[in-house]
């Protein structure tokens, strides 16, 4: 069922026009016309059917039906925090992450880090991202948003005090894997270097705030591959992937 997150209040019964966005995708992509049936969210929990029941060459009117009470989202409280990587990795990343049920996305500069931009860059690479994340929600049939954090400095963020829970690097000659690890009682933090990885002294920094260095396997992994290869196993570990 096609999937529409829509950032404002839905009430069941009510008739409403639909955005340009959702229309262009429901409408001209979709082909989808009077009586088609979807699903809208918003984010505050659950699910609404939704059916159209106007639809013009401009735009369309959609039917708000039953609140369905699902919940989708990982029962970890888990933030990745993701060295920004070139290109399409960090899109790849941010769409795993979401998929996986990551509670966050904190994008990090750290100093291997390849991408350097001004401010007003940063606000549209923002915004670029969050689509991604909207997106990533409209299709894995999440019912909350996983909030996006501005770009900050490594150093600063490992440096403010504040609390990490149990706080994740990625180390090949990290003392112990996942499984030899206690389940944790709080919040998760994963962070994941970018192209080069974590520079020793960043290394050295994380393990000051309380970060622990594990193992993944034998092999080193690219940027974009080890936050989810990560997720992954911290919800087969931990989560709602966990038998």
């Amino acid at each position: 069922m096609t999937r529409i997150y829509l950032p404002q209040p839905l009430v069941e019964g009510q008739d409403l026009p639909l955005p340009d966005g959702a229309f262009r995708h429901l409408v001209q992509v979709l082909r989808m016309g009077p009586g088609d049936s979807f699903v809208l969210f918003n984010g505050g929990g659950g699910e609404y059917a939704a059916t159209l029941v106007q639809v013009t060459k401009k735009g369309a009117v959609a039917r708000i039906g039953a609140h369905l009470p699902v919940n989708r989202e990982s029962p970890l409280d888990l933030t990745l925090a993701q060295c920004v990587s070139k290109g399409d990795r960090m899109d790849y990343t941010i769409q795993k992450a979401v998929e996986l049920g990551v509670t966050r996305i904190l994008p990090l500069l750290s100093a291997r880090s390849v991408v350097r931009m001004d401010a007003e860059r940063w606000e549209k690479k923002i915004e670029h991202w969050r689509g991604v994340v909207i997106s990533a929600c409209e299709q894995s049939g999440r019912t909350a948003l996983p909030e996006l954090a501005t770009v900050q400095a490594l150093a600063g963020w490992l440096d403010s005090g504040r609390s990490f829970g149990t706080g994740l690097t990625l180390d090949p000659e990290g003392a112990r894997g996942l499984r030899e690890m206690p389940a944790p009682a709080g919040p998760v933090t994963l962070l994941v270097g970018a192209e080069g990885g974590l520079s020793p002294e960043e290394i050295e920094r994380s393990r000051k705030a309380g970060f622990i260095g594990i193992r993944m396997g034998p092999r080193v992994l690219r940027t974009e591959t080890a936050g989810v290869a990560a997720l992954a196993a911290l919800q087969a570990c931990w989560g709602d992937w966990a038998p």
